[in-house]
């Protein structure tokens, strides 16, 4: 699943028709008097949160969205269609804001949620409106207003159930290709992965969204290897399977490195709940991997497990866990 979780959209909604200045135009009736209709609202652009979306990545493809406007009044007082509301879907998790990407205008916690981006204008009033007992005959009717227009930004609060951590080349996309549905690129050198993957892992008719996060390398919290950026794409996973390389010559250090860099970006993020996974463990031998698992769990308080990608028992086991994590 392709992922985009910023985005900026200019959104117009449409004007409301104009009033009619009509007059009553009948046989044997000398003087027929107004009978202008009113001009129809404009339609408005309505954001609604969907439960099954999970990415922006529509949007990047569409940056303009009108409404129809109201259609104008008529004669014998027949009021203009009024325009269509344009609906916009986003994800479960979206926060809207103003063009300068810092006012929030809405956040989206609930499914089936709906904002009004942009007000539909008001329809113009007919001269029927304006007749009285002085003025029989109005020529007098008014325009619909402007609907509104704004450029907005959306941004994904929370992408995934799960975000798998980890240094560059620890095996994320692997894990992720064996665990969901995804097909990310992988491949045996650094920064295969440069924007976050999505996929859904089914298990026990249940379903976990997990994103590959960009490996993390040091400074990433002062901007380095684009790090501020995956730092937020890992701020909005609801919990952490942080996965080291088993081969690394430190797993102390290599795991070390990636905390620091959460801890110096936000403290909030060591606050979410977290899976240690050893990756590809069927690379050294069974005595030497409880060796490795062991001799690593000293002074830690959360979970550790191991796996290979290559085995579907061992792939289930963290599938099993990760479920417990989100139910």
């Amino acid at each position: 699943m392709k992922f985009l979780d910023q985005v900026k959209i200019y959104i117009k909604a449409g004007n409301g028709g104009d009033g009619s200045p009509s007059f009553r135009r009948e046989k044997y009736v000398e003087f027929g008097g107004p009978d202008g209709g009113d001009g129809g609202k404009g339609g408005s652009i309505i954001l609604k949160s969907e439960e099954n979306l999970n990415t922006l990545i529509d949007y990047r493809y569409q940056q303009h969205h009108k409404a129809k406007r109201g259609e104008n009044g008529s004669g014998q007082n027949r009021t203009g269609k009024g325009g269509e509301d344009l609906i916009l879907k986003v994800p479960l998790g979206t926060q809207v804001f103003e063009e300068d990407n810092k006012t929030l205008l809405f956040d989206f916690n609930k499914k089936n949620e709906e904002y009004i981006a942009a007000a539909g204008g008001k329809g113009g009033l007919g001269n029927t409106r304006f007749k009285s007992s002085t003025n029989r005959a109005p020529k007098k009717f008014t325009k619909g207003t402007i609907g509104e227009e704004f450029t907005i930004w959306l941004q994904l609060k929370t992408i995934a159930d799960i975000g798998i951590i980890g240094l560059p080349n620890a095996g994320k996309s692997s894990l992720l290709a064996a665990l969901t549905n995804a097909n990310p690129k992988i491949a045996n050198y650094k920064f295969t992965t440069i924007n976050p993957n999505l996929g859904v892992a089914s298990y026990d008719d249940k379903e976990i969204t997990i994103a590959d996060i960009p490996g993390l390398v040091e400074g990433a919290h002062e901007g380095i290897g684009l790090g501020i950026q995956f730092l937020k794409h890992i701020e909005r996973c609801k919990s952490l399977l942080h996965l080291i390389d088993v081969t690394n010559l430190d797993l102390n250090e290599s795991y070390n490195q990636v905390k620091n860099e959460l801890k110096s970006y936000s403290s909030k993020l060591l606050e979410k709940k977290e899976l240690i996974v050893l990756n590809k463990i069927d690379l050294i031998d069974e005595e030497t991997a409880k060796e490795v698992k062991n001799h690593f769990a000293k002074g830690k308080n959360c979970e550790i497990m191991t796996v290979t990608t290559l085995e579907k028992k061992s792939v289930s086991k963290i599938k099993a866990k990760l479920l417990s994590y989100v139910s």
